[in-house]
């Protein structure tokens, strides 16, 4: 069976908006032009890291560091994206790799203190007090706006960072595609995709129901219904697929 409302007619604006996600992307801009900061949420695969992408696009002063690890490793990376953009305003050492912890964190400070930069951070795993402890001083009671991902539905992956984005305005949650989104969506890559199969139309409907609208796990069983261990008589092998998706095979 499919989830309800698939046969339902998606306008294309509509669709390329839930799917860029264009209204969780204007909360995200507008609560940086307030110069808060904001936290990313939502379940695993939704578009969490792509949304902190689209966004890093847009705004000229951001510092992005796409996996948060040591201090110094955060450091390092905000250094090296002030390189990249090559500010005037900004004065900066040849060589930085060499140069300690402090002096990393007075340049990086200095920028900060320079022009109105925000900070973009995802792959927030569990971070120590000593990266918290980082991350706050750069942001200097909303200083340095901060944009960060909440990898897990419960946020404990970004531990004492929560307080930062206590209130309602301050979070942005990204949902799973609702069902005629979603299998629009389907269609749309499989088509990329050159997957064909003679019952592809009721795999694309039972893959959004098993998903839920989840754009990740879309792409996923998209992905493995390519593969010959689930073809046979040029049809897809629904309830294999399925149950390997499940039990976590991936080819």
């Amino acid at each position: 069976m499919t989830a309800p409302g698939l046969n339902a007619a998606v306008d294309p604006q509509q669709y390329l908006a839930v799917v860029e996600r264009a209204e969780e992307l204007a909360q995200v801009q507008a609560q940086v032009r307030r110069r808060k900061s904001l936290l990313i949420f939502g379940p695993e695969t939704v578009g969490k890291t792509r949304l902190l992408e689209s966004f890093v696009k847009t705004q000229p002063l951001t510092l992005h560091v796409p996996q948060v690890q040591s201090p110094r490793g955060i450091l390092l990376t905000l250094v090296g994206d002030l390189h990249r953009l090559r500010n005037p305003e900004i004065a900066l050492p040849a060589d930085s790799a060499s140069l300690s912890t402090g002096s990393l964190k007075g340049i990086v400070q200095r920028a900060l203190d320079r022009l109105p930069f925000l900070l973009a951070l995802d792959h927030l795993t569990g971070p120590s007090r000593v990266v918290t402890g980082l991350i706050k001083d750069l942001n200097y009671y909303d200083r340095t706006p901060v944009v960060f991902v909440a990898r897990s539905q419960h946020m404990e992956d970004i531990g004492a960072l929560q307080p930062m984005c206590a209130g309602r305005a301050e979070r942005v949650e990204l949902k799973d595609f609702p069902p005629p989104v979603a299998l629009e969506f389907a269609r749309r890559q499989a088509q990329q995709s050159g997957l064909c199969a003679v019952n592809l139309d009721h795999v694309l409907g039972l893959i959004v129901g098993w998903s839920n609208g989840n754009p990740g796990a879309i792409l996923q069983m998209i992905k493995m219904a390519q593969f010959p261990r689930y073809r046979m008589d040029g049809q897809i092998k629904v309830h294999v697929l399925y149950l390997d998706y499940r039990m976590g095979c991936r080819e």
